[in-house]
């Protein structure tokens, strides 16, 4: 069992940014996949980024050259950094581990809210 912890979540004005963190009970190294996924309102969630065991990601079209997806294997860390944001952003953020047989483990989730 696996037990991620989102932080860094909150309020801020469009055009600002924020960094989201996601602390892991259990080493990432090696796992399949790590990745950010969010929800807003009445909406499904949808991936934002993700980080494979091979280091390469993958972004969704919206936030592609403003967010950037890392790791950091020696802390059992996952970041998100997002710059630029944009009201659409506005969501519940959540940290996702998938490992080799396909188990996903899901963080409680972190608001972020892009407000003037």
């Amino acid at each position: 069992q696996v037990q991620l912890v989102e932080s860094g979540g909150g309020l801020v004005q469009p055009g600002g940014s924020l960094r989201l963190s996601c602390a892991a009970s259990r080493t990432i190294s090696g796992r399949k996949a790590l990745g950010w996924y969010r929800q807003a309102p009445g909406s499904e969630r949808e991936m934002v980024a993700t980080i494979k065991s091979d280091g390469s990601t993958n972004y969704a079209d919206s936030v592609k050259g403003r967010f950037a997806i890392s790791r950091d294997t020696a802390k059992n860390t996952l970041s998100l950094q997002m710059n630029n944001l944009k009201p659409e952003d506005t969501a519940v953020y959540y940290c996702n581990m998938k490992t080799w047989l396909d188990t996903n483990y899901w963080g409680q989730g972190t608001q972020v809210t892009v407000s003037s």
